[in-house]
């Protein structure tokens, strides 16, 4: 007899019952075992699937000016950047996200194919705080940022030259940022986090290494002495229409560099406005002919030679001079003058006369006691030795002319250093950029007594006697020497194009400051010297002293005593 349908109905029923109870079952304890028995194993899995070791920036050191205030500071800011793999998965998103970073989405979608077998490939580097915030908006698919330092120089184009500036990495690529970069480079440190499917960080998991900052470093520049200089310098260039210009503050004791700035400049901010004619620091690196501001120096070989004697006069009539088959000649005749005189009218015969009474070996040496033909040792990239030929190549021609500066070469550096010699008692101090840098000792030039004879002998080429009277500085007195170079080509020396030039120091009681001034190619009726550069001393100088608090040393009643020798009759 079968089972009634009732019976079968309930056994079927108790069976799908069964059957859902034991899947229950199944599922309550395949979830016990995952959540409790293996919960420590799944979540290192899932954890090892998202765990990443990331680089923790570490921002790279200051630069200072000599009060403390910021030359080159380095910022946060955010980088994008994608895991191609995620990214291209979603090829609807990549016209919004390339529209935000302002790409072409053809050249976006091939960047990431070109590196589909990377996990990490950089989108756009050092993006602006609201594109940063658009492409977090947007949430695109393997899409991230990542924080990273860029270089600022809140000065700009001033003291750009002496800066330089660094890459997109934050490595120093010229100036004293390339200079001294292992110092001011940070240690970035290292930790292990959890990324989320879009490659941001949801959780830190261990620091492995902290980040080191690099460190911060003083210069002896001072930016107020640096801004006067350059605003100075720029006006004299374009009101001149000159190819470019370069000027150097030096203090006399020290060797520190107060000022450095050259035209043309460019703005370090802006990197893709960078020109090599403009970014190189044209102050130790470009190389002049020095004309009359090396006559001092031919005068200081003489009376240390003995050949002459601070009193002796020069016969320069009528004018012209002729040594081989060149005639030297000067811009009329002044006579019989002395060296005071010689120097004030900046008589090329009588400085040519000098330097052929005298052995060749002497006038080198004395030039190159005085920095000429060799390193300032500064150490600045790039930096120039200049040229000095050996005196044993030399004719009488190129010794005379050589006496007012043709037939040499040398930095605006070089010649800033050279006249800090005849500031400071015949001893040139090395040059120093760096506050922490021990101050050297200088290096003897000449004796005491001749560079004091020489100091008042070119305080009377700064008065109405001589060329130099517009480098005159008001409640100060100043010494100095004009010079006037013709710039030489293929077919010689050109009779349209010369660099103008001004070198001198102040107060010269008690100097304090020594300034070189340099304007290449001035175009236009005035070109000389006197005309062009020593207005731009005479203007920088006065606002440099007053900013440093140097007394004034030419006060009616109170005007100081230059210790040495009075000066001849000009």
């Amino acid at each position: 007899m079968s089972d009634s349908p009732d019976k079968l109905s309930a056994m079927r029923r108790h069976v799908v019952l069964g059957l859902f109870v034991l899947g229950f079952a199944v599922l309550l304890g395949r979830g016990l075992d995952l959540q409790v028995l293996k919960q420590d194993f799944l979540r290192g899995e899932g954890d090892a699937r998202h765990l990443r070791v990331v680089s923790i920036p570490a921002h790279r050191g200051m630069i200072l000016d000599r009060n403390g205030e910021p030359l080159a500071v380095s910022t946060p800011v955010d980088s994008v950047w994608a895991n191609p793999q995620e990214t291209l998965q979603a090829p609807e998103r990549l016209a919004e996200l390339a529209r935000v970073l302002g790409m072409d989405r053809g050249d976006l979608q091939r960047r990431l194919a070109e590196r589909a077998g990377r996990e990490f490939v950089y989108l756009r580097r050092h993006v602006n705080p609201d594109v940063a915030a658009q492409v977090q908006q947007l949430g695109v698919p393997g899409v991230a940022l990542q924080r990273e330092f860029r270089r600022y120089y809140p000065m700009g184009e001033v003291a750009a030259h002496v800066l330089g500036f660094t890459n997109i990495d934050d490595r120093g690529q010229e100036g004293l940022e390339l200079a001294l970069n292992e110092r001011l480079t940070g240690q970035p440190g290292a930790k292990r986090v959890v990324r989320d499917r879009l490659g941001r960080v949801i959780r830190d998991v261990e620091n492995i290494r902290p980040a080191r900052p690099g460190g911060d470093i003083t210069l002896t520049l001072d930016q107020r002495v640096q801004y006067l200089a350059y605003r100075e310098l720029k006006a004299a260039v374009q009101a001149h229409g000159a190819r470019s210009g370069s000027a150097v503050i030096m203090d006399v004791h020290t060797g520190d560099i107060l000022a450095m700035v050259n035209q043309p400049s460019h703005n370090p901010n802006n990197r893709g406005s960078l020109r090599r004619e403009a970014s190189r620091n044209r102050a130790v690196t470009d190389l002049f002919e020095p004309g009359s501001t090396i006559k001092p120096f031919t005068v200081a070989a003489a009376l240390e030679s003995g050949s002459i004697n601070p009193r002796m006069t020069l016969d320069t009539a009528p004018g012209t001079f002729r040594v081989g088959n060149h005639t030297i000649r000067d811009i009329r005749n002044y006579g019989r003058v002395d060296l005071t005189t010689m120097l004030a009218k900046s008589s090329n015969i009588g400085a040519s006369k000098l330097a052929l009474g005298m052995e060749s070996e002497h006038l080198w040496r004395t030039l190159h006691q005085a920095g000429l033909g060799r390193g300032t040792g500064s150490g600045f990239p790039g930096e120039a030795s200049g040229l000095l030929r050996d005196f044993y190549f030399w004719r009488d021609v190129d010794r005379a002319t050589l006496a007012f500066g043709y037939g040499v070469s040398v930095t605006p550096l070089q010649l800033t250093r050279a006249y800090a010699a005849l500031a400071n008692e015949g001893v040139m101090p090395a040059p120093r950029f760096l506050v922490d840098q021990p101050v050297l000792p200088g290096e003897p030039v000449m004796s005491p007594a001749v560079a004091r004879e020489l100091r008042t002998m070119l305080e009377v080429a700064v008065t109405t006697e001589g060329t130099g009277h517009r480098a005159r500085v008001e409640g100060y007195r100043v010494a100095g020497k004009t010079g006037t170079a013709r710039k030489s080509g293929a077919g010689g020396y050109s009779e349209e194009r010369f660099v103008a030039m001004f070198a001198g120091f102040a107060p010269a009681s008690h100097p304090r400051l020594v300034m070189v001034v340099v304007i290449d190619e001035p175009a236009g009726e005035e070109y000389y010297g006197g005309q062009v550069a020593a207005p731009v001393f005479s203007k920088i100088m006065q606002g440099a002293l007053r900013l440093l608090d140097v007394p004034p040393d030419d006060v009616p009643g109170i005007r100081a005593v230059t210790v040495g020798a009075g000066r001849g009759p000009a």
